[in-house]
């Protein structure tokens, strides 16, 4: 069989990735050691061999044509699969170590994810995690994301959906708004209440609210003149300023019902939640230092047990012992 590839091709299709992510042949020539020129022409020359334009070039900066953002899509996953391979050959993969992404909403990074992190980081020395806190879907292979967590998984078949918890709802009102508007006792009562909204950006419709009616739990429609999207701690914000009723998560407002600056209501409707989950490619090679963070969020967060499903009260993970953090 013929060699497909040879060390020209592969170092060329290595500069290509290189100049595309940094925007640029300088940049890319500062992070391998090349000249500018150097790397233009080794990523010219990869195009007269493919025959099609990859990056249209300016004075300022290069960017990916449409055939050239595909060829990139392709070319990082098959260079991190080389490299990862390369860290298996090598039994680097005995500690887990190396680069993850994860991407985390705001709100439930700052009060569930953020706070048990230095944990994980004191037992995983030689992992390095890369953080980016968005409520927005991103893309795995455009974006090169290990992992996400999402309160709504997207609809994407390709995707896997792992559940860290099913966090509860409460429904609270400030004091100072119940001493101008009388407690609501059942669900009807809502009906006269000014009912703090948010906006789901993904369809731009108001979030249904979801009590216990009777023995279920239903999709309660309520009004109110208030309304926020992309971010769920501002509707928190309001209902503490006295803005009005809001069903939001517990574990936002523990703190504020335990001092008194909000008020639980309607505790027989109470019951409903909404589930949290790590989303991650299906169809990927899972590195050991992505799945010592699913292991560890898991059993921190959600039921105890690991990827695989084998229950265990901690995932193994190397101690601090096993070796120094990188500074």
């Amino acid at each position: 069989m013929s060699r497909l590839f040879d060390e020209v091709a592969l170092g060329s299709i290595e500069l290509f990735c290189l100049t595309a992510e940094h925007e640029g042949f300088t940049a890319a020539a500062h992070v391998t050691g090349m000249s500018p020129a150097a790397v233009s022409r080794s990523v010219a020359r990869l195009e007269a061999r493919l025959g099609v334009q990859l990056l249209a070039r300016t004075t300022r900066r290069v960017r990916l044509t449409e055939a050239g953002q595909r060829y990139h899509a392709r070319c990082r996953e098959a260079l991190d699969q080389l490299q990862e391979a390369e860290r298996e050959a090598t039994e680097q993969q005995q500690l887990a170590s190396g680069l993850v992404r994860l991407s985390l909403p705001t709100s439930y990074a700052h009060h569930r994810v953020l706070p048990v992190l230095p944990e994980f980081m004191r037992l995983c020395p030689h992992i390095e995690l890369e953080l980016q806190l968005t409520n927005r879907n991103v893309d795995f292979a455009d974006e090169r994301f290990d992992l996400a967590v999402r309160g709504r998984a997207p609809p994407d078949s390709g995707l896997v959906a792992r559940k860290l918890e099913d966090a509860g709802l409460v429904v609270v009102a400030s004091p100072a708004y119940l001493r101008r508007h009388p407690r609501p006792l059942r669900v009807e009562d809502l009906a006269g209440h000014e009912c703090i909204q948010f906006v789901l950006p993904s369809t731009g419709q108001n979030v249904p609210w979801l009590l216990k009616v009777g023995a279920r739990i239903e999709e309660v429609v309520t009004l109110g003149r208030l309304s926020c999207s992309d971010d769920i701690l501002g509707p928190v914000t309001l209902a503490r300023a006295g803005g009005g009723v809001l069903q939001t998560y517990r574990f936002l407002v523990e703190r504020d019902l335990a001092e008194g600056g909000l008020v639980e209501l309607l505790p027989d409707c109470l019951g409903a939640s909404r589930p949290f989950s790590l989303i991650y490619p299906g169809n990927r090679h899972m590195p050991q230092r992505v799945r010592a963070v699913i292991d560890f969020l898991v059993s921190r967060l959600g039921p105890q047990g690991s990827i695989d499903g084998a229950q265990r009260a901690k995932p193994p993970l190397p101690t601090a012992s096993s070796g120094s953090a990188r500074p």
